[in-house]
């Protein structure tokens, strides 16, 4: 899959709370090639909306959202997935990139 959004021209990273030595850990145990982005005051995930309040056994508390965002190369974004679901979101983001090459 990844090689096909390379294909695409796309450029994928991931943003997250923890820290880049946590990052690395995970990369390397995963064999992920992508980029991860430490952003540990939230900053970019409230910019984004994704810092949000969460709730779990009756216990609120604020986390991180998942969500894809296409960001055009003017840093537009064009499109976003609130609250994702794994199973088959990357075939449905590509196929969204991919109409955007043409």
């Amino acid at each position: 899959m990844r090689l096909q959004f390379d294909e695409a021209g796309v450029k994928l990273f991931g943003v997250s709370k923890d820290s880049l030595a946590s990052h690395a850990r995970f990369a390397a145990k995963h064999a992920l090639t992508l980029a991860l982005a430490s952003d540990p005051e939230a900053l970019a995930a409230q910019a984004f909306g994704v810092w949000v309040e969460k709730s779990m056994y009756g216990r609120k508390y604020m986390g991180m959202e998942r969500a894809t965002f296409v960001v055009d190369g003017l840093g537009i974004v064009r499109y976003a997935w609130r609250k994702v679901r794994v199973i088959g979101h990357a075939d449905e983001v590509l196929s969204i990139v991919r109409t955007l090459k043409t």
